[in-house]
C-alpha cells in the first residue's frame, strides 16, 4: 500500500492543513463528517465549507473557497458518485492543481466508492454525471478542458480507496498516514526556534514514548530561558500519538491568581473530551471528574509555567488518574514544585550558546543570521548583555530592527543604567513569589556576595536572622542563584533586576535605600553625615584605594 509522500521544504506559513473538497449530498453527514471529527482530535486545522468558523455569513462562497485552498498545505479530494455534478467541485479540483504542486504529494486523493480508473476515463456514472454538467454549463467552455485535465491527474495520483469496508477502518487508515505528514509542525517560525532544536530533542527522549507507563517531566529554568517555547514545540511535535486527547494549559500561574483553577480545569477537561459545553462550578468537582473521566485514556497534558502545589494537585494530581501511556509536562521555575510532585525527570533549559545567540537576535533585528559591519561589534554586546536569556535576545532584537547605529549606542548605554520594561518585569515574577526573608537574602546576594563562598555567606545572613540554608536552597530551586564550586554565583540579568528593586526604593537618595554598595553611594552617604538617618540593612563594600583595601560594613 503505498503512503502519501511528504512535500520538501514544508513551511509553517499556512492557515490550514487540510482543504477537504467533497460532495456534501454523498458524504457531508457520514463519511466525511467522522473524517473531519478525527482530524479535529488530531489537531490537524481542516477546511469544511459548512463550516461558519472558516467561512463567515454573508461572504461571497466562491472566493473564499479558493482562498482557503491558498492557505491549505494540502488538499484532499474526496471522489464520490455524485462529484461530477458539481461545479464547485470540479472548479476546487482544478483550483487544487493549478496552485498545488502535485508531484510532491499536496494534493492528495480519497476515492469513495468511486473508481479511480472511473474518474480517469470519465466513465460509469461519474462520467455520466459529468457528461451531464458538461452539457448544462453556459459559461467559459475552457473550463470544461481544466476540469477533465484536473481529474485525470488526480486520479492518477496515490490515494486511498474505499469499496465495500467499514468507513471507520477505513478513515482510521488514512489518518495513520496523514498524522505524520498532514498533522501540526512547529507552531513556531524558524526563527524562534534557533537554538531550540537539541533542547526539545531532549525533552521528547526524557519523554521515552515507547514505553506504556504514564510518565510525567519537569522543564525547569529561570524566566525568560525558553520553558514554553520548547514545551509548545514538543506538544506540536509529538500530540499526534494521543489518541484520546491533548490539552496545553498555558499561563498557569496568571489565570490561576486571577480566576482560581475551575477555569484551567473547564479548558482542561473540555480540550482533552471535546465538550464545548462543559460547565465545572468547584474544584473539587473538577478534580473528580479528571480522575472518573481519563483513567483510561491515554492523554497528554502540558502544564505551563506553575508555581504553586495547589495547582498539580487540582489538575494532575497522582498519575494513575491517566490511562496507560500518557504523559505529563509541567514547565516550572521551581525546582523544589517538580520534586514534591515527583516527576520522572527534571530537564533543566539552559542558556544559548554564543553563536545560538548570535543567530537569534540577528534573525529579529536584521532578518539575517549575521550582522552588517558596522553593527558587528554593537551586536557582541548585546549578546554578552543577554548572557544566553532567548527573551532577552528576542525582546532587544525586536526594539533595535530598523533603527540607526546612534540610536543603538544610545540604547545600549540606557540599558547599562536600567534593565528594559519587558525584561524586568518578566525576570521580576519569579522574586514576587518569594517569602519576604527569601527576598532580602537575594538582595543582599545579588548587592554583596555574588562570587563569594557559600558557607561564608550563610554565616553572615544566620547571623542577620534571615535563615540561611533554607533560604538559600528556596533561591536554587527557583533559578535565581546557582552554587557552583561552593560559590555563589547568578546571572547578570538577575543580578541587575536586584539592583533595580533596592534603587526604585529612594531613586534620588541613597540613604533612603534598604542597601548601598557602590563606592559612590557610600561617599555620598558619608560626606552628608547622615548614616544616623539612614535605612540601610546591610552595608558590606571592599574598595581598591591606592594600595590599600577599605572594608566599610554597617
Amino acid at each position: 500500500m503505498a503512503s502519501f509522500p511528504r512535500p520538501e521544504n514544508e513551511q509553517c506559513q499556512y492557515k490550514y492543513d487540510v482543504f477537504l473538497s467533497f460532495r456534501g449530498e454523498d458524504t457531508r453527514k457520514n463519511f466525511v463528517d467522522h473524517f473531519h471529527d478525527a482530524l479535529r482530535r488530531k489537531g490537524i486545522v481542516a477546511f469544511k465549507d459548512d463550516d461558519d468558523r472558516n467561512l463567515p455569513r454573508g461572504k461571497c462562497i466562491k472566493p473564499e473557497i479558493l482562498g482557503a485552498i491558498e492557505k491549505s498545505r494540502y488538499v484532499l479530494v474526496i471522489f464520490s458518485e455524485n462529484y461530477a455534478s458539481s461545479t464547485w467541485c470540479l472548479e476546487e479540483v482544478a483550483k487544487a492543481v493549478e496552485c498545488k504542486d502535485i508531484k510532491k504529494g499536496l494534493v492528495i486523493p480519497i476515492f469513495y466508492k468511486v473508481s479511480p480508473s472511473d474518474i480517469r476515463k470519465l466513465r460509469g456514472n461519474f462520467g455520466r454525471d459529468f457528461a451531464e454538467t458538461e452539457k448544462t454549463y453556459t459559461s467559459d467552455k475552457g473550463d470544461i478542458k481544466r476540469w477533465k485535465d484536473a481529474l485525470r491527474q488526480v486520479a492518477d495520483l496515490a490515494g486511498r480507496e474505499l469499496k465495500d469496508g467499514y468507513e471507520t477502518q477505513f478513515i482510521e487508515q488514512i489518518m495513520r498516514e496523514l498524522e505524520n505528514k498532514v498533522g501540526p509542525q512547529l507552531s513556531y517560525v524558524v526563527g524562534d526556534l534557533v537554538g531550540m532544536h537539541s533542547r526539545i530533542a531532549n525533552v521528547v527522549e526524557y519523554l521515552c514514548l515507547d514505553e506504556s507507563d504514564v510518565r510525567s517531566i519537569g522543564v525547569w529554568g529561570m524566566g525568560g530561558i525558553g520553558k514554553t517555547t520548547i514545551a509548545r514545540a514538543v506538544f506540536d511535535k509529538i500530540q499526534g500519538q494521543f489518541d484520546d486527547g491533548c490539552c496545553f494549559l498555558a499561563n498557569v500561574r496568571e489565570i490561576s491568581k486571577k480566576n482560581g483553577l475551575v477555569p484551567l480545569q473547564n479548558q482542561f477537561l473540555g480540550d482533552i473530551l471535546q465538550w464545548d459545553n462543559l460547565r465545572i462550578w468547584d474544584d473539587q468537582r473538577g478534580v473528580n471528574m479528571i480522575k472518573e473521566r481519563l483513567r483510561h485514556k491515554k492523554v497528554l497534558i502540558i502544564l505551563d509555567d506553575v508555581d504553586e502545589k495547589e495547582q498539580l494537585e487540582k489538575l494532575v494530581g497522582r498519575l494513575d488518574w491517566f490511562g496507560r501511556g500518557s504523559r505529563i509536562i509541567i514547565t516550572t521555575r521551581d525546582e523544589h514544585l517538580l520534586l514534591q510532585y515527583g516527576v520522572s525527570s527534571i530537564y533543566w533549559v539552559e542558556g544559548l550558546s554564543f553563536d545560538e545567540a548570535r543567530q537569534l537576535f540577528c534573525s529579529k533585528a536584521f532578518r539575517s543570521n549575521h550582522p552588517p559591519v558596522e553593527f558587528k561589534e554593537l551586536t557582541k554586546q548585546v549578546i554578552k548583555y543577554a548572557g544566553g536569556l532567548p527573551l532577552v535576545l528576542d525582546v532587544l532584537g525586536s526594539f533595535l530592527a530598523y533603527r540607526s547605529l546612534k540610536q543603538w549606542k544610545s540604547a545600549l548605554a540606557r540599558l547599562k543604567e536600567c534593565p528594559e520594561g519587558r525584561i524586568f518585569d518578566r525576570l521580576k515574577i519569579s522574586y514576587d513569589g518569594l517569602q519576604q526573608k527569601e527576598k532580602e537574602i537575594f538582595l543582599d546576594i545579588a548587592c554583596y556576595f555574588k562570587g563569594n563562598e557559600k558557607p561564608y555567606v550563610a554565616e553572615v545572613l544566620d547571623n542577620c536572622g534571615l535563615y540561611a540554608d533554607i533560604g538559600i536552597e528556596v533561591l536554587v530551586n527557583r533559578a535565581l542563584i546557582q552554587i557552583v564550586d561552593n560559590t555563589m554565583w547568578m546571572h547578570d540579568l538577575l543580578q541587575e533586576m536586584a539592583w533595580e528593586i533596592v534603587c526604585r526604593e529612594s531613586p534620588r537618595e541613597p540613604g533612603e535605600r534598604s542597601r548601598v554598595w557602590l563606592f559612590e553611594d557610600v561617599f555620598h552617604i558619608l560626606s552628608k553625615n547622615s548614616v544616623s538617618n539612614c535605612k540601610i540593612n546591610l552595608l558590606a563594600c571592599l574598595f581598591d584605594i591606592g594600595k590599600k583595601n577599605l572594608l566599610v560594613m554597617y
